[in-house]
């Protein structure tokens, strides 16, 4: 095994391998119930279903493919409605396709039927939130410059219906909106996370905004914060715990180990207290340790992917590319730290892994996709 770029001695502490899932490269991974969705980064692959009742034995139950020039990387299944992505991939492949977002009945997860497809202008959806009635996407739409927030109703799964939207002042070129980003990067929402009547929106290299949706049709804009370019990785996930924690309400921002605005050194993880909501206010980071000696650059996806959207207590399971899975204990939201983690196998031809996304479900068990191949389910006792 090629542990190049990994810091931390050994291949696993805390945690025992149970499955190795061996399929296309994945984006996303969800658990519902007893059966795991994967969106896939490549097509022809877009989204596998595995029957994990035994997790020791994981058996493919069921295979989505998309065209040419598309893929469909990500996943979110609720009770028995399935929504995935629909998002160009370059310039190729069939234009008829369509961006947007895929509506599946999964009552029988081995027999998943589309119900319906919302399309969108542009490349198509890229990552999203679903409680099972509203999904809160990132689309492309026409007359936007990059990904803005949407808001869909899915309470007749054939008919999404879109309730609400909201962007940076900028991003609405066909409304004449001043574009004052000529000499930056342009805006891209990444997604956007639900707590209550708030969404806590990740927006690329222009940071994060939370935005107040008591009333859905006109989402409010209540705070915001950019860490670039003082700190060249874009703003990939903002993620807030479901209760306080020491009396303070907490959120994990993980940014992403992916165009850099220069040469710079691992992504990490930002804890912030936002207790006065309109004041997020960064308290700590977290790196796993060593990683970053010197403050050097190194190659992308060396560091911080993405959290688990799916946690329990104060313990939240990271992919962190190259270095696996991180479990990373916020009890103490100011001095976060490790209690586990697991390497993955280096695929084939690759020199290192690329953890791409985890997520857990209802009986604790982890899992653990590669960018280029597969998923690792994981057991642990450190939640």
């Amino acid at each position: 095994m090629d542990a190049s770029n990994t810091t931390t001695p050994g291949r696993s502490a805390n945690c025992t391998h149970l499955a190795h899932i061996d399929c296309p490269g994945g984006g996303q991974v969800w658990v519902e119930g007893t059966t795991l969705y994967i969106g896939h980064m490549r097509n022809p692959s877009g989204t596998t279903i595995v029957d994990v009742a035994d997790p020791r034995k994981p058996k493919i139950i069921a295979r989505i493919d998309v065209p040419d020039g598309w893929h469909s990387h990500k996943v979110r299944v609720s009770g028995d409605i399935m929504i995935v992505n629909h998002e160009k991939l370059g310039q190729d492949g069939d234009r008829d396709f369509g961006g947007g977002l895929a509506v599946y009945d999964v009552s029988k997860p081995a027999e998943p039927k589309m119900i319906s497809k919302w399309v969108t202008g542009g490349r198509g959806v890229h990552r999203y939130d679903f409680d099972g009635r509203y999904a809160y996407i990132s689309p492309t739409a026409e007359g936007y410059i990059g990904n803005i927030v949407m808001i869909l109703d899915l309470v007749d799964p054939a008919n999404p219906v879109e309730v609400g939207r909201w962007w940076i002042p900028g991003q609405h070129a066909a409304g004449g909106e001043d574009y004052p980003w000529d000499n930056w990067t342009s805006p891209r929402c990444h997604h956007p996370i639900r707590r209550g009547n708030r969404l806590y929106v990740s927006y690329w290299h222009h940071g994060l905004f939370i935005l107040d949706i008591s009333d859905m049709s006109k989402p409010k804009a209540i705070a915001a914060v950019n860490t670039s370019p003082a700190f060249p990785h874009p703003t990939h996930t903002c993620l807030p715990f479901k209760e306080p924690i020491k009396g303070r309400d907490i959120m994990i921002v993980a940014d992403e180990d992916v165009a850099k605005l220069w040469p710079a050194p691992p992504a990490f993880t930002w804890v912030y207290d936002i207790t006065v909501e309109t004041l997020p206010t960064p308290i700590a980071t977290w790196q796993v340790p060593g990683l970053d000696t010197d403050g050097a650059p190194q190659p992308p996806m060396t560091g911080c992917h993405q959290p688990s959207e799916r946690f329990a207590g104060t313990v939240i399971p990271f992919a962190w590319f190259a270095q696996g899975l991180r479990l990373v204990d916020f009890a103490d939201p100011f001095a976060p730290k490790e209690v586990g983690h697991f390497l993955p196998d280096t695929p084939t031809g690759s020199e290192r892994p690329s953890s791409n996304d985890v997520t857990i479900d209802s009986r604790g068990l982890i899992y653990l996709v590669d960018r280029i191949h597969g998923v690792d389910i994981i057991e642990t006792n450190a939640f």
